[in-house]
């Protein structure tokens, strides 16, 4: 895939030049810090006595595979990628995407504020002894089995996706496929490493939804409106009707 020339030069950027229009943009990006940081305000909000486990029978069906741990990584480029691809040659979804991650987990966050949960999905010994299961063990002592529904793993996975769809050069059949399969088995791989419960994932699905219909679809409505008042207008004018 051949890259068009980016909407942002980066080149010619300096911070005093962020109120500048084309780099106005560039302020979503405080997102992240404020992601990363209200993790520790939510761990010290929530005492351990007041989380609610979750857990349903399909959980107990699915076996611990840690190959998938290749998809869950995959997670951090997708997310990475599309927004650095947006930034340079997409800004109107590069806008769209960040808001929808802004929007998802704002309502995410309040979730995990008003109930919190955790999970105790994850086995006392690996099936098997390689370098991914040793890697999972680690990442198992950094990453605590707390707030987890919903799944903010799923819900970035989509909102990279919607962004994906968005996007002219990468919604084309073959890209699409791939990258929808992608997220399907990053989607799949928290519930094959049990870092969360099925739960977890479907609870993440209606704030995809609503983010989407708010940064998406919001648009497409109301420009969908104005060109059937603009074709009745002029249909009134010339007196044409159907």
């Amino acid at each position: 895939m051949r890259f068009p020339k980016p909407e942002t030069d980066l080149k010619n950027f300096r911070l005093r030049k962020i109120k500048e229009p084309q780099y106005r943009h560039l302020w979503w990006l405080l997102f992240w810090p404020a992601y990363l940081a209200r993790y520790f305000l939510i761990e010290t909000c929530n005492p351990a006595q007041s989380y609610h486990v979750m857990h349903c029978v399909l959980d107990d069906k699915i076996p611990f595979c840690e190959f998938f741990l290749i998809f869950y990584v995959c997670w951090y480029v997708f997310i990475v990628g599309m927004h650095l691809y947006c930034l340079l040659y997409d800004v109107d979804t590069f806008r769209r995407y960040s808001k929808f991650l802004c929007v998802s987990m704002t309502m995410s966050t309040a979730i995990f504020l008003l109930y919190p949960s955790c999970q105790d999905l994850r086995p006392d010994q690996f099936p098997r002894d390689n370098f991914l299961s040793r890697v999972m063990g680690f990442l198992y002592t950094v990453d605590t089995p707390t707030n987890v529904f919903p799944s903010e793993h799923v819900i970035g996975a989509i909102a990279a996706l919607a962004a994906a769809a968005h996007t002219e050069r990468l919604r084309k059949p073959g890209r699409l496929t791939i990258l929808t399969a992608l997220t399907v088995l990053i989607c799949a791989s928290t519930l094959f490493l049990k870092q969360h419960s099925a739960l977890d994932v479907l609870g993440a699905l209606p704030i995809c939804i609503i983010s989407y219909l708010l940064c998406y679809e919001k648009r497409g409505y109301h420009e969908h409106l104005s060109c059937r008042y603009r074709h009745w207008l002029h249909n009134s004018k010339t007196g044409y009707s159907q």
